[in-house]
């Protein structure tokens, strides 16, 4: 079960939220399509087998939300995820829902490397639950996000998270710029969103990953990994 990371001021009364689906297995593509097609609000405008044709298809039917495999031609590797930061650049309010047959810590945390604005991280085994997947496809349309419950354990396992929330020994102002963080802002969006100069954003944020214990890692990962544990905690609340 998930919740919405963010409020969604934008209705979508009128027109459906249009898809392109990417999946080199043919049955599962065909089966996800068939699945989708029955819903009102969502639309499938095309299908795709590899990236470059994703690629190709995302710059022809402009869509409001990917729904992609993580691994795919050419390189099975995290094709995936490579089309979610290429569309940061040229599509930023395109949203993305990656599937994977693994709950992969990592994966994840790749995918999530841009910011978790517009993006979901699912596994394979929840697309038979029509209703999961269209509600994550409408929550990145909505520039939402959600992660997979099991993707949550595998990043608390790796973590050896203890029971108590880490997050619980933050104070209420590192709370509001960790939740800053977790939509991809950098520290000068930060600063102008919580009305602090740039450099208590930055004392705030070296305090939190001190009390997250991401000290010894490379900036990047330990503002995604920060982000995560933020919305892991999000969704255990609930």
């Amino acid at each position: 079960m998930f919740t919405p990371s963010v409020e969604r001021p934008i209705l979508r009364d009128v027109l459906p939220i249009r898809v392109v689906l990417a999946e080199d297995n043919l049955l599962v593509r065909e089966g996800l399509r068939q699945l989708l097609s029955g819903l009102p609000d969502i639309e499938i405008v095309a299908v795709c087998s590899d990236r470059d044709e994703l690629l190709a298809t995302i710059e022809l039917q402009h869509p409001d939300a990917v729904l992609t495999d993580i691994r795919m031609p050419p390189g099975h590797s995290a094709e995936g995820i490579e089309v979610a930061h290429r569309l940061r650049e040229t599509s930023p309010a395109t949203g993305v829902v990656a599937l994977s047959q693994y709950a992969d810590a990592e994966y994840a945390l790749q995918l999530f490397e841009g910011g978790s604005t517009g993006r979901a991280y699912l596994l394979k085994e929840r697309v038979s639950d029509v209703e999961q997947l269209a509600a994550a496809l409408r929550e990145v349309a909505a520039g939402g996000s959600v992660v997979d419950p099991k993707v949550v354990e595998a990043l608390v396992t790796a973590r050896a998270w203890r029971a108590e929330s880490p997050l619980s020994t933050l104070t209420p102002r590192e709370r509001e710029v960790l939740a800053t963080v977790a939509q991809g802002k950098n520290n000068a969006a930060i600063a102008a969103a919580l009305f602090l100069t740039e450099r208590a954003v930055e004392k705030h944020i070296n305090s939190i990953f001190s009390k997250l214990g991401l000290t010894e890692e490379r900036e990047t990962h330990r503002r995604v990994r920060a982000a995560l544990l933020f919305l892991a905690d999000q969704q255990a609340a609930t």
